[in-house]
C-alpha cells in the first residue's frame, strides 16, 4: 500500500506539549513532517494525536504502568498486515509514524514503535532488547519486545498477540533467535557481556533510524550512537 504524495493540507493545531526529555522529540516538528512526508488521513491525525496523549498521559507512570499503556496502545491502535499487505513489500521497517499513518503493522513494526516510544519515556535502553523468537504455534519467524527489570532477571515480553506481560519462561510458545537494542547484538542465552557485534549491522535498522531522523526525530541515544 503506498502513502499519499507529497502535502495534502490538514489543520493540525494539536498544542502539543513535549515531555520530559524534550530534546529529544518536537511533536509539532514530527507532525509537520508527517504531513510533507505522508499526507496523512484524518484518521491517521488521530492516531498520531493520541500517540502523543499517551506519552504526555504516563510520563511520571512508574515502569510497569509504562509497560503495559505502551503494550496495550499500540496493540489496539494498529492492525496486524503483513509488510506485502501494507508496503507490496516481503520485509520491511516501518518507523512508529508510519505504522501509526497506515494503522497497520507487523510484529516488527509493533516491536520498533514500542522500543522507542518506552525510550522516550525514560525507560533504558539497556533493559530492553528488540527479539527475534520462532513463533512455535504459528510455526514462523516473530519479534517481541524483552524487557529486563535488572541485567540478571528474566525479561517480561511485550506482544502484539497478547495484551498480557508474561515472564519469558511462560512463553514456551516463542523459541528466541537473537535480540538486539540500540548498543547491539545477542545470539540467543547470551548475556550482557557477550555482545556480538553493533546494532547498525542490520541494514534495515540503519534505513529505520534514517527514516526517522528524515520524520523530525533528533533524539541522541537511538539516533545517533549508530553512526
Amino acid at each position: 500500500m503506498q502513502l499519499g504524495p507529497r502535502l495534502r493540507r490538514l489543520t493540525l493545531s494539536l498544542a502539543m506539549a513535549v515531555p520530559f526529555n524534550a530534546q529529544a522529540w518536537d511533536f509539532s516538528v514530527i507532525m509537520g513532517r508527517s504531513q510533507s512526508l505522508y499526507d496523512p488521513s484524518s484518521s491517521a491525525v488521530k492516531r498520531l494525536t493520541k500517540w502523543n496523549e499517551l506519552i504526555q498521559d504516563e510520563t511520571h507512570s512508574d515502569t510497569d504502568e509504562k509497560l503495559e499503556a505502551v503494550n496495550r496502545f499500540f496493540n489496539r491502535h494498529l492492525r496486524f498486515e503483513t509488510d506485502q499487505q501494507i508496503w507490496g513489500e516481503l520485509d520491511y521497517w516501518a518507523t512508529p509514524v508510519e505504522s501509526l499513518v497506515t494503522g497497520a503493522a507487523d510484529c516488527e513494526d509493533f516491536t520498533i514503535a514500542k522500543y522507542h516510544t518506552l525510550r522516550h519515556l525514560g525507560v533504558p535502553d539497556e533493559q530492553m532488547r528488540l527479539t527475534y523468537v520462532k513463533a512455535n504455534e504459528l510455526n514462523q519467524p516473530h519479534m517481541v519486545l524483552s524487557y529486563y527489570a535488572t541485567p540478571g532477571s528474566e525479561p517480561l515480553v511485550l506482544d502484539n498477540l497478547t495484551d498480557w506481560i508474561r515472564p519469558a519462561s511462560q512463553r514456551q510458545d516463542l523459541l528466541p533467535v537473537y535480540s538486539f537494542n540500540a548498543a547491539g547484538l545477542w545470539p540467543a542465552g547470551s548475556t550482557r557481556n557477550t555482545m556480538s557485534g553493533p546494532a547498525r549491522q542490520l541494514p534495515r535498522w540503519r534505513d529505520l533510524l534514517e527514516k526517522m531522523r528524515d520524520e523530525g526525530f533528533t533524539e541522541p541515544r537511538s539516533l545517533q550512537d549508530e553512526e
